[in-house]
């Protein structure tokens, strides 16, 4: 808790240490998990002979962004000198009043950024670090809270993953907003994976990560900057638009769906320009649209925002408090942890929405139980 508010903090990640894919994949997978190896004279993550990352896109490792990373990550000695332990997370948690996270991938991420030639080697990968969360996690279970990651690209696998993952107590999954194999996550294809999702009960967490193989926003840009400041915010537009526009979120009416990581000061303006089109067209091309677009967004959607969006109090009282989260990235160097939170605790906006944001709305979306007075 910190000023008097409970604090919910809906993205934060895991550093997976490059072992832990060997030790925790099925025995049939081990020669083949990810590892490091030098590709192009770098150490990187390689998986099926291919670095996670595309440095051919927008590069992720030229030396003035790896400095710059190296800065960010120097305010979180605690946790990078114990090797990224559960015990120093939770010890910065208690410093800053943190009382629950959302754990994603950081690794993880980047491997579902690419098409995997063996999807069951997707499988495995998913299966591994979806074990090794569950087992981190277990050193505070009210507190640490983790995301189960997908392979969406075989959809079958996916529910798989999702009957399993449900069964060990996940938040949540995972999933990239990118299209896989042409396909964009409204496809056909994947309607077997939202019914599962559904049926769980669970939301659905959309997240991008920076310089995958699959198509992206930042594609057209020359820097990782660039291409970071262009691809998380329009990824989750057009994830959030085609849901709603292909008729996701009206089959799958109780589907919950959290976007994470692309701030919220967006979020009025897009459901302005969804609004705009159905006022001019209705439902045409979109017969399964029997709501308005802000229907299905104040029913089925949350956007989580940074502590220093300067638009928050305008998004606030354009769409409301109730779809609204809060987020920090802990403990990416481009975040906003620790000063984000006391920075979400002092906006102008009303101490009623502040305890919606920080920490009402996130127990509706990822049904936990909001009066836990010591989470």
């Amino acid at each position: 808790m910190r000023n008097g508010f409970r604090i919910a903090d809906t993205d934060c990640h895991q550093m997976e240490a490059p072992g832990m894919w060997q030790e925790y994949i099925d025995p049939a997978f081990a020669d083949r998990a990810p590892r490091r190896e030098k590709v192009d004279g770098r150490n990187a993550m390689v998986v099926e002979g291919k670095a996670l990352v595309s440095e051919g896109k927008y590069p992720f490792s030229t030396p003035d962004f790896l400095a710059a990373i190296a800065r960010g990550m120097e305010r979180f000695k605690r946790i990078r000198e114990t090797h990224y332990s559960a015990e120093a997370r939770l010890q910065d948690m208690d410093e800053y009043g943190v009382d629950l996270q959302i754990l994603y991938p950081t690794v993880g991420g980047q491997l579902l950024g690419r098409e995997f030639d063996d999807p069951e080697l997707l499988a495995a990968c998913c299966r591994a670090y979806n074990d090794w969360s569950a087992n981190y996690c277990e050193a505070s279970p009210d507190r640490l809270r983790w995301a189960a990651m997908l392979p969406v690209q075989d959809a079958a696998l996916a529910v798989e993953e999702i009957e399993r993952t449900s069964g060990l107590g996940c938040a949540g999954f995972y999933v990239r907003p990118n299209p896989i194999g042409s396909r964009n996550l409204h496809d056909p294809a994947n309607e077997s994976i939202w019914a599962a999702i559904e049926r769980s009960q669970r939301p659905v967490c959309i997240h991008d990560s920076g310089s995958p193989h699959l198509p992206s926003f930042g594609d057209r840009m020359e820097t990782h900057t660039s291409g970071h400041i262009v691809a998380h915010p329009f990824e989750a537009m057009v994830a959030m638009m085609g849901l709603i526009w292909f008729g996701v979120v009206e089959r799958f009416p109780a589907l919950r769906v959290v976007h994470v990581e692309a701030d919220a000061g967006w979020t009025p303006y897009w459901l302005q320009r969804m609004e705009q089109h159905y006022d001019f067209s209705g439902n045409a091309e979109h017969p399964e649209l029997r709501l308005r677009p802000t229907e299905y967004f104040d029913r089925n959607f949350f956007v989580a925002a940074r502590g220093d969006e300067r638009t928050l109090p305008a998004a606030v009282e354009l769409i409301g408090d109730d779809t609204l989260l809060f987020n920090t990235d802990y403990p990416h160097p481009d975040g906003t942890f620790p000063w984000g939170i006391e920075q979400m605790t002092e906006q102008p906006i009303p101490d009623s929405s502040k305890r919606k944001i920080l920490w009402e709305n996130a127990a509706r979306a990822f049904g936990f139980d909001a009066s836990i007075a010591n989470p």
